[in-house]
């Protein structure tokens, strides 16, 4: 039975009431909390494992000193300090399974349904958000950027306009990375995304781990994300640079059913839709089904639905029912949800692993966690 039918109608009603959140909460890990399987406790190790294991917890300590400590300088040490913490682990035999990855999918998972009362009640949106964001900055013609150095770690990028707010899921995953030392900073940003999409209702995402941190001097200039105030040259010039075509774009584009915008981030201000913590293509429907008309106000320039005036569209946005290319693949979304899922899955997994050298993912197979 189709989740979204089922629960389109109630979640219109309640909006952002608080019972909608506690509603969308359990109904979030009654329906999908069940694929974040527990994996059995591991076998008893030798003292050699205890004593790897507390050297680990003391690089973990240092590392997280340093990484909170404002300076590039601090952060490349932590990631010097993080590396050697893995080669300890390496010496002692320990390579991460999927079970192991599935850990730290079932702690994010946790982490995402208790966020009180930051946002809707979920730090889903800012997470996938975060995942794209490190990933997108890829430059198909240098063969920079990308999710594979995780080079949002450091300014300037950590301060690039595109990029304000994000500090909170960083700061979210570094608690995660702190109880799972090995992982590296792209693989747990980019599996975070992928929780965020899955745990939200969304389709399954393809992702399999293998980026490794890098420096400061790998970090991408500004300039690289799309800018929300422009038109459709822009965004073909942002996504064609990654390698994405017109199709991907759109279907990308409805990552905006979830999450909203904040006025001391962006400068604009609101939701794209109803139910912004549940992924469904309500995003495409709306833009068509809704009226609607630029925002009176004193911020920059972004639509608002002329019935109800509670949700926004960014002229990035708007621009897919206005390009005739954009607009056949955004009413085919609209139509039908299930197409959607289905190439946004593709378009998000191809995000995620954009600038990461095809040799360094630990599976030929893409994994599907959660399951």
């Amino acid at each position: 039975m189709s989740f979204v039918a089922t629960f389109r109608a109630p979640v219109r009603r309640a909006v952002f009431s608080t019972s909608l959140r506690r509603a969308g909460t359990e109904v979030r890990a009654n329906s999908f909390r069940k694929f974040s399987t527990e994996v059995p406790p591991p076998a008893p190790k030798s003292n050699i494992g205890l004593y790897a294991g507390l050297g680990a917890v003391a690089f973990s300590g240092v590392a997280y000193y340093l990484y909170t400590s404002s300076s590039d300088t601090a952060k490349e040490a932590s990631t010097a300090v993080k590396s050697a913490a893995q080669t300890a682990k390496a010496a002692t035999k320990f390579t991460p399974t999927k079970a192991d990855y599935q850990k730290v999918y079932n702690r994010i998972a946790e982490i995402i349904d208790d966020a009180g009362d930051y946002d809707d009640g979920s730090y889903g949106p800012v997470l996938l958000r975060l995942a794209w964001h490190s990933s997108g900055t890829y430059d198909k013609n240098t063969g920079t950027g990308g999710s594979n150095y995780a080079t949002m770690r450091f300014q300037p990028e950590s301060l690039h306009g595109a990029n304000a707010g994000l500090h909170v899921g960083r700061g979210l995953m570094e608690k995660v990375k702190q109880e799972f030392e090995w992982i590296s900073y792209g693989d747990l940003w980019t599996l975070a995304g992928v929780c965020a999409v899955q745990e939200m209702a969304g389709p399954k995402i393809p992702w399999r781990p293998g980026r490794v941190d890098g420096f400061a001097k790998d970090a991408t200039p500004d300039g690289r994300l799309p800018d929300a105030a422009q038109g459709a040259p822009h965004i073909r010039d942002i996504f064609y640079r990654m390698g994405f075509n017109d199709q991907e774009i759109v279907a990308l584009s409805g990552a905006h059913a979830l999450g909203r915008c904040h006025h001391d981030r962006s400068g604009f201000e609101g939701p794209w839709t109803f139910s912004p913590t549940t992924f469904t293509n309500d995003y495409f429907k709306l833009l068509f089904d809704e009226k609607w008309v630029w925002k009176n106000w004193n911020g920059p320039k972004q639509l608002e639905d002329k019935k109800t005036k509670s949700l926004m569209m960014l002229p990035t946005d708007y621009v897919l029912t206005q390009d005739k290319s954009f607009k056949k693949y955004a009413k085919a979304y609209a139509d039908d949800n299930e197409l959607f899922f289905k190439d946004f899955a593709a378009a998000f997994s191809k995000l995620l692993e954009l600038g990461v050298p095809n040799q360094q993912f630990v599976a030929s197979e893409h994994w599907i966690m959660g399951e």
